[in-house]
């Protein structure tokens, strides 16, 4: 039987875990995820988040209330967040990034701000979730009728948008493998062009990566 035990590079113990998840996949297999799991390392890296945290919490405050709340996730007000739009193909390959916006932009104005409808026409349509309704270019998900029910054939259209939308929850879970953007972020708040570098070149390193662990 294959073992697939590992070691952490820090303090040479043995992960408390055993599975590296699959090799399809290629998400569990770098080395901030050992360290994540690792019985003696834990600790610190929890510590280490925790002083990043304070750190970029104190950047914001140095702003004042109007510029603070531009920041606020529109999900989450009490979070301060930097957004950015990802669009995939069928094929799970990354075709277009957003620039970054502040976390309390609409996800509707990032859309229409992007340039991505330009590419829309009869044979290309954008499906989407219910961020984006109103966009007469976008397929999303149908809203339940005020003091009504979904009909059965809206539940099953709904249904099928669920699961063509699947594609890019996979793409989210590959884009946060890359520790850079499963953390808390470490540059400069105001830095929207170096964000959207960041983003731009972890899709390329996903696309790469692809062809190599497929979906």
């Amino acid at each position: 039987m294959f073992d697939r035990r590992k070691y952490c590079t820090d303090c040479h113990s043995m992960l408390s875990w055993t599975c590296i998840g699959s090799k399809k996949s290629g998400l569990y297999t770098n080395y901030y995820r050992h360290r994540d799991n690792c019985i003696y390392c834990t600790p610190e890296l929890e510590e280490e988040k925790q002083q990043n945290i304070k750190e970029k919490q104190q950047q914001f405050r140095t702003l004042d209330d109007k510029e603070r709340k531009a920041y606020y996730h529109a999900k989450s007000p009490t979070n301060y967040a930097l957004k950015v739009q990802i669009a995939c193909d069928f094929c799970h390959r990354i075709v277009h990034v957003s620039k970054c916006c502040h976390g309390s932009v609409h996800d509707i104005t990032i859309l229409r701000d992007s340039g991505l409808l330009e590419h829309v026409n009869d044979s290309v349509q954008i499906i989407a979730d219910k961020g984006y309704i109103g966009e007469e270019n976008v397929v999303t998900p149908r809203k339940k009728p005020h003091g009504r029910e979904l009909t059965d054939k809206d539940k099953d259209f709904n249904r099928d948008i669920n699961s063509a939308r699947a594609a890019i929850e996979n793409i989210n879970q590959r884009l946060k493998s890359y520790a850079i953007l499963d953390d808390v972020y470490r540059g400069a708040i105001d830095n929207f062009h170096k964000a959207t570098q960041i983003v731009q070149v972890v899709s390329a390193l996903c696309n790469l990566n692809l062809n190599k662990h497929p979906i």
